[in-house]
């Protein structure tokens, strides 16, 4: 995919709501970044990530983030595609922080594997020291380094141009809870971990008084209310967008949280203010487009507009798959 041009990049600001507003490209920046999930599936979309790569690799990026999904629905689940992508992620010659998918663990015992191994091998492969892959790294903080969280090495944090990132394993597929009672129990002890990170990397933000924050998962967490549910299963995504609504009206500055999981390009202000009943101006959501589409956004903070995020649109080809 050759990037859009300059022209095309849309600004948000927490000072304006409704929809964002196609403005020219900010003039200076503190850095650019790509966004990118939900590929690739198969062996056709894994010929055109080396096209998307090679297409990455001569851009000007700070680093690139992949919301996960590094199989489908169905896999393969195995450790040759998963070592295989491992490879070809790392010949992008920006640091790559990946988040896992749902595709790449929850789901995987629909092929025969045990969820939580699966998770495992995902964190020997993408997380298994202080830094980025990629062929240029990045230092990584961990919430592994707190003894009690221990086993997420997956959840990171990294501070660039006056921004924190926050990368969490918040999932579809009801974010793993309903389908056994050890994946119910698995998803009580994630969440907690989750809420933990959030917390932690939100006051960090707060008493460092940076201008803004990233948030990065790979479910959309049901925003808007579509997913079904059999009867008697709860909603695994509910305390997620509570604390995410709790932290946006406390935080008060810009706040872009970017997912994937529909795999349908989308910019919105998808939280309300319960006080109010107005969507929340600072929060803005950016779904990443997925299979079959492989594509990645180009997104940047603006030097002259301090916490301002820009993100180029991803003109749909057909219609939401809801």
């Amino acid at each position: 995919m050759k990037p859009n041009s300059p022209a095309n990049w849309l600004l948000l600001t927490a000072l304006v709501a409704g929809c964002a507003t196609p403005l020219p490209y900010p003039t200076s920046a503190d850095l650019a970044f790509a966004l990118m999930g939900d590929t690739p599936y198969n062996n056709t979309e894994v010929r055109a990530l080396d096209a998307l790569i090679d297409d990455m690799n001569v851009q000007d990026l700070a680093f690139v983030v992949h919301v996960g999904d590094i199989t489908s629905g169905r896999g393969p689940c195995t450790d040759e595609w998963f070592e295989a992508r491992q490879r070809q992620y790392q010949r992008l010659r920006h640091p790559l922080i990946l988040l896992p998918g749902d595709n790449d663990w929850v789901d995987c015992h629909r092929s025969g594997f045990d969820p939580m191994e699966r998770l495992d091998k995902m964190r020997r492969l993408f997380h298994s020291g202080d830094e980025s892959i990629g062929q240029r790294t990045i230092r990584l903080e961990r919430q592994s380094s707190n003894s009690r969280f221990a086993e997420y090495r997956e959840h990171v944090r990294w501070i660039a141009a006056d921004v924190v990132f926050i990368g969490l394993n918040v999932q579809g597929s009801n974010n793993n809870l309903g389908r056994t009672p050890a994946m119910d129990e698995e998803h009580r002890r994630r969440m907690v971990a989750v809420l933990a990170w959030l917390d932690e990397s939100m006051t960090l933000a707060a008493q460092r008084r940076l201008a803004g924050a990233v948030i990065a998962v790979q479910a959309n967490p049901d925003f808007e209310a579509r997913y079904r549910r059999r009867a008697g299963v709860g909603d695994g995504f509910e305390a997620f967008r509570e604390a995410l609504r709790a932290h946006a009206l406390r935080f008060g500055k810009p706040i872009l949280f970017v997912h994937g999981d529909t795999h349908w390009y989308q910019q919105d202000r998808p939280l309300d203010d319960p006080a109010t009943g107005k969507p929340i101006a600072n929060f803005i959501r950016v779904e990443v487009p997925g299979s079959p589409q492989v594509r990645w956004l180009k997104a940047g903070i603006s030097r002259e507009r301090s916490g301002v995020f820009a993100v180029t649109p991803a003109p749909p080809a057909t219609a939401p798959p809801y």
